[in-house]
């Protein structure tokens, strides 16, 4: 287990953000943590890069501190034979039925959480925080002295049986258990130890922050993307689940009615996911050669600035997902007031109101006639958009998130 130092969001302040909201909301947080001054507090989860959780703890940690939390961020450690199981385990807590755990499964997922455990002394904190499954069964080594909380960002509304009671015995050791959304709360679990809590962006981060016409003009040009056509976007890790061909089959029937139309696949290759790049191939092999379709990723120099670029210069949002534990990337792309077709399923359909902040869909079929219309009345994908930023606005900036986590820490 290793501790994250390079924090990117390092040197963040709290008033910082009274640009982005009110002076009360700040002061309101600041009186809250005076009762937690120099309390210790531990994250762990399984990558510093890729995916939403690392991007949320290199922003909130650093808020975490200028309130005076001592907050600290760890990742745990293990063979790449160890995230093939934890990948496996993702899976089938989503819902794919047909994996089987095995017995040398779960000896390997216990077995490199112990050998982590041996790292570092995380009953020395006042509060730990685990995140999502692959380290849950920490609590398995260590005399629990405070309290400890579990945190779930995927979707378990419908998990595989054989897995989800496997990793019930670690998680009802919590003192805690945080879902983005009720309806991912399993009935087996201590319903008095449950607390609702969604995910957020940082409005000041790279990937958020404002950039001028002329920077996103620039990044464009880079990656020969025409900025003078219809531009559809989708951002996601190569996964089974995030619907990567439905958003190309989408893309090629937009096309049909409207050529000029361009495709942009954006990922992050991240190292706790080894199944990403068997479907980061099938994603390139599916494409062939339709040059309107650009797949990008950080392994070809696309990071937080870029991606920024990429969604304000989008003419519509894609966000096909099958299963989403949240979708941060539906969050950003509202807060930067981008109309977002999405599937209605998980947070996606928590996000999105539909026809007031964006189009929910069913399938395929449904997204290409959302995508046609907004393409063809800009008028009504601007008034989406505009409502689109005012409810991240409200509910998922980080600033709410840290005030969550506070009166979470407070009541515990």
């Amino acid at each position: 287990m290793f501790e994250v130092k390079k924090l990117h969001g390092k040197g963040k302040r709290l008033r910082d953000y009274t640009s982005v909201t009110n002076e009360e909301a700040i002061e309101n947080i600041l009186r809250k943590a005076d009762e937690l001054q120099g309390s210790s507090f531990a994250h762990v989860n399984s990558t510093s890069f890729g995916g939403g959780v690392a991007e949320i703890l290199h922003n909130l940690v650093p808020l975490m501190r200028d309130v005076g939390l001592d907050a600290r961020w760890f990742v745990v450690e293990g063979l790449e034979e160890f995230f093939n199981v934890t990948k496996t385990f993702h899976n089938a807590l989503q819902g794919n039925e047909e994996l089987k755990l095995s017995e040398n499964m779960k000896r390997l997922y216990v077995e490199t959480n112990r050998e982590n455990a041996r790292d570092l002394d995380l009953s020395a904190f006042d509060y730990v925080l685990i995140h999502d499954p692959q380290p849950a069964p920490l609590i398995e080594f260590y005399e629990k002295k405070t309290p400890w909380i579990w945190r779930c960002h995927i979707d378990l509304s419908d998990p595989n049986p054989e897995f989800w009671n496997f990793l019930r015995r670690f998680v009802e050791r919590y003192d805690r258990y945080i879902f983005h959304l009720p309806e991912y709360v399993q009935t087996n679990l201590n319903r008095e130890k449950v607390v609702i809590m969604p995910p957020s962006i940082d409005p000041l981060s790279e990937k958020n922050r404002e950039l001028s016409d002329s920077e996103v003009l620039d990044i464009l040009e880079r990656f020969d993307i025409d900025p003078d056509r219809p531009i559809l976007t989708q951002v996601a890790r190569f996964d089974p689940w995030k619907g990567v061909f439905d958003a190309v089959e989408v893309y090629r029937r937009v096309k049909e009615r409207i050529p000029e139309v361009q495709l942009l696949l954006v990922g992050v290759m991240a190292h706790d996911d080894p199944e990403g790049w068997v479907y980061f191939e099938k994603t390139l092999r599916n494409i062939g050669e339709d040059y309107d379709v650009k797949v990008l990723t950080n392994l070809i120099g696309v990071h937080a600035r870029e991606v920024n670029a990429f969604q304000r210069a989008s003419t519509v949002v894609l966000q096909m997902s099958i299963r989403e534990g949240f979708g941060l990337t539906v969050t950003e792309a509202m807060w930067k007031g981008k109309p977002v077709v999405g599937r209605a399923v998980g947070g996606i359909k928590f996000q999105i109101t539909d026809g007031k902040t964006g189009f929910l869909v069913g399938d395929v079929d449904e997204a290409v006639q959302r995508v046609l219309y907004l393409i063809k009345h800009p008028d009504v994908a601007e008034k989406l958009g505009e409502k689109a930023k005012e409810r991240v606005e409200k509910e998922f900036l980080i600033t709410k998130h840290l005030e969550r986590y506070i009166d979470l820490l407070s009541s515990v």
